[in-house]
């Protein structure tokens, strides 16, 4: 390791302009990778854990509403997000008087829906889930970005000092393998960095995008358990 680390050092300080400032431009991308890797990975863990914890309690409850109008959920999840817009949806649906009757938990027999009602809930209730989707995978792209760019960068630093050492070979007229290798080598400094930055941000980025699809996987399971119950406890009820 710490030969590698000399190796790139006296690389670096031998190559030219161009692949001095890849390799400066590739480590800022690793610090910000770096960065952002660990404020998302603190992040859907509590995500993750707060999910669960919602669903828990949820699954306790008698009917659709109780958690609602009982706790007044805080939208810090996904599902509690989605569950918060589709029963304030499902509330604005009802008559005032059986919406007073809800909210006061006196009645529960009167409320209903048509099926077209139930419909524009299902809309809410999968418009905030599409919006939710998006917003856990806020900050990935950064990640996929630095990923993808750090190689191709590494490539065009060792090509552009492979022309360099070519030109600088051909100027002097030979061919000795001993004035050139130097220049190669330098050349393959920004590869080497490139690499260094990518294939630990890809396994980061390949452990973070499963840790988002299992939340999306909650997320979607819940909110299709949720427009079930809203039709088996409101459609066509009371008319």
């Amino acid at each position: 390791m710490a030969l590698l680390a000399s190796s790139l050092i006296d690389g670096f300080a031998k190559s030219n302009f161009m692949g001095q400032g890849i390799v400066l431009a590739q480590l800022a991308g690793s610090v910000l990778m770096v960065a952002a890797v660990i404020g998302k990975w603190r992040t859907l863990l509590a995500y993750a854990h707060a999910t669960r914890r919602f669903l828990r309690d949820f699954s306790t409850c008698g009917d659709v509403l109780e958690y609602y109008l009982q706790r007044r959920p805080n939208v810090r999840t996904g599902v509690e997000g989605i569950y918060k817009e589709t029963c304030e949806r499902l509330l604005k649906l009802l008559t005032p008087d059986v919406r007073s009757l809800l909210v006061g938990r006196q009645s529960e027999g009167a409320a209903a829906l048509t099926a077209r009602e139930i419909e524009l809930v299902r809309g809410t209730c999968e418009h905030v889930l599409d919006e939710e989707e998006i917003r856990i995978g806020y900050g990935m792209g950064l990640i996929s970005t630095v990923v993808a760019l750090a190689p191709m960068l590494g490539l065009l630093g060792t090509v552009w000092g492979v022309l360099d050492a070519f030109a600088e070979m051909g100027a002097a007229g030979s061919a000795n393998l001993a004035t050139i290798a130097p220049s190669i080598s330098a050349a393959l400094v920004t590869t080497v960095v490139g690499l260094l930055v990518a294939i630990p941000g890809m396994a980061a980025f390949t452990r973070l995008n499963a840790l988002i699809r299992a939340i999306s996987a909650d997320m979607e399971g819940f909110a299709d358990e949720l427009i079930g119950r809203i039709a088996c406890e409101f459609q066509g009820r009371g008319a």
